[in-house]
């Protein structure tokens, strides 16, 4: 009888149907507890590369919290705080800027972190042709290996913004190994030094990062996995969040906020953000900033300025998330240019400058992101910029594609949202100095140039605030970027997620998030 059992279990086990049953359930098992032990993260467009030495998009720097610790970080009161590097040191002519680095940290691969690693990754960052770091490290002559743990960067003048930059891109330290190995694929194959590794990218459906066991601070994650997902349609992000299938979602639409909390089943972040959201207009990265009035006349970029009101743009278009600025900086902030106000929408000096420059009625296309806030944004403002004569075609454009664009100057105008840096530099030096990679407007001006030379080399807060305001006296005569409010950052997530920690750069941080 037990051999008759047998055999007919056996018979049970192998049909096809049963083995797949199986399968079915063992999968949904290891699912199940994958999930448990798994953050989704919903993100609003996708990255551009896993390099950070090239990447140039925020939501690349989103994704780099988990892969690619820093020298330094920032907390929420925008202090530097200790991350790879525990300290560091100015010389007394602030041309010496020596890093103290942790001790018993190592690259995902297992290799070394010390101030070789550091050295290495300062000259790939300066050197490698692909780099976007190279302006942020340009005044870094050459890097001094002391010992393991000590690191000395050596200028070719004093640079203020250099922790802050350090606390960014150009602070995320690769494995010198794993760059070396694969010097033109490295974006394919990323090797860092943070709490999450690389273990596969899908363009524009997933990409997922698995625990490293060999992380320094270890203690602070709690997560065996991290899956990013790019879902750019803001509706069918919270979509995903509501039925369980993302834990946090980042730039919740602003017209969701009431809503979701009226629901009181998840939790939402407003909070103020680095960033800006402006206008930046085509003025000489082209001929094309000469085939339509808004690049070639500095007049009808006043008008169109006049033409705004950026209060209203905040209330109707961005739903009150924001707050309204016409500059690189928060009017909040130590570093705004006083003697710069916000100007008050004026329609009859819009008109009276259209006339003056032959005009009345310019017509451009505004380059737009695709989200809904943003198509918000750029039809409050086409309405507006209507009752001065401005006829604004909207170009919704995907993301990459906007990237190609501006590098190539093949628009009139677009909206566009920045992310953000600490120090004011990170807001103003890449866009309006000569020749800079986000100088999209093509503008280009020596006084300028030397003004923002001199509030870089200038340790002194209160000087390079009186070089701020210099450099805004210039900039309004030409208006090559017209702002418009800065953002507030918007999360929503699980109840059940705690430990998230909204700072002003807008990236969600792993260290201490749990379910």
């Amino acid at each position: 009888m037990r051999a008759s059992f047998s055999t007919s279990f056996h018979a049970y086990l192998t049909s096809g149907r049963i083995l797949r049953a199986l399968a079915a359930m063992l999968a949904l098992s290891a699912a199940t507890i994958a999930g448990a032990q798994t953050l989704h993260v919903g993100l609003a467009e996708d990255i551009d590369m896993l390099d950070p030495t090239a990447s140039r998009s925020f939501v690349g720097r989103i994704v780099f919290a988990s892969l690619c610790d820093k020298l330094f970080d920032i907390d929420e009161k925008l202090a530097i705080v200790p991350q790879l590097a525990t300290s560091y040191q100015w010389s007394p002519d602030n041309k010496v800027l020596t890093l103290k680095l942790r001790p018993g940290v190592t690259f995902q691969d297992g290799e070394k972190f010390d101030a070789a690693a550091v050295k290495f990754n300062i000259e790939r960052a300066k050197n490698m042709q692909t780099s976007s770091r190279k302006s942020e490290l340009a005044p870094v002559e050459s890097v001094q290996v002391v010992d393991d743990t000590t690191v000395k960067l050596n200028l070719s003048a004093p640079f203020s913004p250099l922790v802050s930059v350090l606390a960014d891109r150009a602070g995320m330290m690769v494995s010198p190994k794993a760059a070396k190995a694969h010097p033109t694929d490295f974006a394919n194959n990323p090797v860092c030094s943070g709490p999450f590794k690389f273990k596969e990218r899908v363009a524009q459906d997933h990409i997922v990062l698995e625990r490293y066991a060999g992380y320094w601070n270890n203690s602070a994650i709690h997560f065996d996995k991290v899956i990013f997902q790019p879902i750019v349609d803001a509706s069918v992000r919270l979509a995903n969040l509501r039925s369980g299938q993302l834990d946090i979602i980042e730039r919740l639409a602003s017209s969701d906020v009431a809503g979701l909390k009226a629901e009181n089943k998840f939790s939402v972040a407003s909070f103020p953000l680095l960033g800006y959201a402006g206008i930046n207009i085509n003025v000489g990265k082209s001929d094309v900033s000469q085939k339509n009035p808004l690049g070639r006349d500095p007049r009808v970029r006043e008008a169109f300025e006049l033409s705004l009101d950026r209060a209203g743009i905040v209330q109707v278009a961005a739903d009150g998330q924001g707050a309204a600025t016409n500059q690189w900086v928060a009017p909040s902030n130590p570093f705004y240019a006083k003697n710069d106000p916000i100007p008050k929408r004026n329609i009859a000096r819009a008109k009276e400058l259209l006339k003056e420059a032959g005009v009345p009625h310019p017509s451009f296309t505004l380059m737009t992101p695709t989200d809904s806030d943003a198509q918000k944004i750029a039809q409050v403002i086409q309405a507006m910029s209507s009752e001065a004569g401005f006829n604004m075609k909207i170009q919704s454009t995907e993301f990459g594609t906007t990237y190609s664009l501006s590098d190539t100057g093949q628009f009139d105008a677009q909206l566009r949202n920045w992310s953000g840096r600490v120090d004011p530099d990170g807001n103003v030096y890449p866009f309006y100095a000569c020749k800079q990679s986000e100088n999209w407007q093509g503008y280009c001006k020596a006084e300028v140039d030397d003004l923002l030379k001199k509030s870089r080399s200038t340790p002194d807060v209160a000087q390079r605030v009186k070089l701020y305001e210099q450099v805004a006296a210039e900039i309004v005569k030409d208006r090559p970027i017209i702002y418009l409010y800065n953002r507030n950052g918007l999360w929503a997530y699980n109840k059940k997620l705690t430990g998230v920690r909204p700072i002003p750069d807008g990236l969600i941080r792993v260290q201490g998030l749990k379910m």
